[in-house]
């Protein structure tokens, strides 16, 4: 089974092969479940999984990791800038050691584990790679020159975390918590340690990506006192002041980094677009899970022993109980690709691919 599993992700990462017409060899992308492209497949006894159908139903006809029925953000933006989908680390790592690979993919590698955050402890119990661990895979890639610092310094860095840590926030806990406000920013702090280190290690061209309405997603079910009816308040507050905090990175990076440029992705602007004219973007649903089962779509992850799916999956919003449909992707995609500021910040991602940087490395 395992074989299998490694086969059918080899034929999805050279899926879709063709010549940049950018000068964006590569995207290195760090994060959750928005980004994982199978990543958490090869952690032993790791609980957050979508390694098993109907995730990826719609566009790879198999599983793959990814936790949507078709291809994130990362796969369209690939495929936008012309290169192939990148394969989850933990795979580029099995392959090399076994030596059916000969080196790391020179099209950027997904570091991104589904259920981790930007606090260590995050779904730790889960067996999750949290974000600081993930620094440290590319890091020591770097450190042993087995990816290439002048295609770090040409390649696109993605970066989005931190639905994970504000919606544990919510959970049911014994253990006293911070107020929301030292919280989030405790979350900042992190962040910005992360930065400074894929820019120590040669990242120039850095999209930060906001969260999108946390409080909004079907899983709120799960939350003793959260809304049925309209989405969670008190948590979508955390999420913008979150956000607030990631836009000034990004508004401080040209000072703070020489050589770098830092984009800001406002996600949540992007998908309250969505949700608030959901006939203009196609979308029937904006807030059932297409795929679960219980309140909301929430109560019960897509897959899972009793689960339900709705007929036109990519006219829902949310795919399952945490995650928007490849239709939804797609849209947020053509937004931080060529959409005006309100969409991302200072400019689109299509702009950044034609930006020629001195890389200031030696």
């Amino acid at each position: 089974m395992e074989n299998l599993f490694l086969t059918l992700l080899f034929l999805t990462s050279t899926s879709c092969v063709s010549v940049s017409p950018y000068n964006i060899p590569a995207i290195f992308s760090f994060g959750d479940s928005i980004f994982d492209a199978g990543n958490n497949h090869f952690i032993k006894n790791c609980t957050a999984q979508a390694d098993f159908p109907p995730y990826s139903s719609s566009f790879f006809h198999h599983p793959t990791g990814r936790f949507t029925n078709g291809r994130t953000v990362v796969d369209f933006i690939s495929q936008f800038i012309g290169i192939d989908f990148q394969i989850p680390y933990l795979e580029a790592k099995i392959a090399v050691m076994k030596g059916s690979r000969k080196s790391y993919p020179h099209n950027g590698i997904n570091f991104a584990s589904a259920g981790s955050g930007v606090l260590r402890g995050t779904n730790k119990e889960e067996r999750v790679i949290p974000m600081q661990d993930q620094l440290q895979q590319f890091r020591t890639l770097v450190e042993q020159n087995l990816i290439d610092r002048s295609l770090v310094q040409k390649s696109f860095f993605f970066f989005e975390a931190g639905s994970n840590d504000i919606f544990n926030y919510f959970l049911p806990s014994n253990t006293p918590k911070p107020d929301p406000h030292a919280y989030v920013q405790a979350m900042l702090v992190e962040v910005e340690t992360f930065v400074d280190q894929i820019y120590k290690f040669g990242a120039r061209k850095i999209a930060l990506f906001s969260l999108g309405p946390v409080g909004c997603v079907p899983a709120r079910a799960l939350l003793p006192g959260a809304p049925n009816n309209r989405c969670y308040g008190k948590m979508n507050v955390m999420v913008k002041e979150y956000n607030r905090g990631l836009e000034s990175l990004v508004e401080h990076m040209h000072i703070k980094y020489p050589h770098a440029i830092g984009v800001y992705g406002a996600i949540y602007n992007i998908v309250q677009k969505f949700r608030a004219n959901p006939t203009h973007y196609r979308f029937s649903d904006v807030g059932n899970a297409c795929c679960g089962d219980g309140t909301l779509g929430g109560m019960l992850q897509c897959g899972k022993k009793g689960y339900k799916i709705c007929s036109n999956r990519n006219s829902f919003l949310f795919w399952d109980f945490f995650h928007p449909s490849e239709h939804a992707y797609k849209l947020l995609s053509k937004a931080l690709w060529g959409g005006r500021k309100s969409r991302i910040r200072p400019f689109n991602l299509k702009t950044l691919a034609n930006i020629t940087l001195h890389s200031g490395l030696d």
